[in-house]
């Protein structure tokens, strides 16, 4: 159960990262839909480095929610480590554009 609550944990804080930038619609979840409203909303490149951070932090969290309990290994830790890095990227990419 602490796998799960750690990955709901990190999407609820990089979904605050993000929202502190100030943006036109915030960005509601990590879904490939929600991300894509939110690049339209706010008029974003689709390929520019803040967007391709936040598709690959919901990619990993995304390929974390689909391990078993069995797969649960040194490979989740490594995983959820990156989007830890992947987190503390958006937030300094997100203060670089102010």
């Amino acid at each position: 159960m602490s796998e799960f609550n750690n990955r709901i944990a990190a999407q609820r804080e990089i979904l605050i990262v993000v929202n502190r930038g100030g943006w036109r619609e915030e960005l509601f979840g990590l879904s490939s839909g929600a991300i894509d409203r939110w690049i339209n909303a706010n008029r974003l490149e689709n390929g520019s480095a803040l967007v391709e951070l936040i598709r690959q932090a919901a990619d990993k969290l995304f390929f974390l929610s689909n391990k078993s309990q069995e797969q649960i290994t040194e490979d989740y830790k490594h995983l959820s480590g990156e989007v830890s890095a992947l987190t503390d990227q958006i937030k300094q990419t997100i203060i670089n554009m102010r």
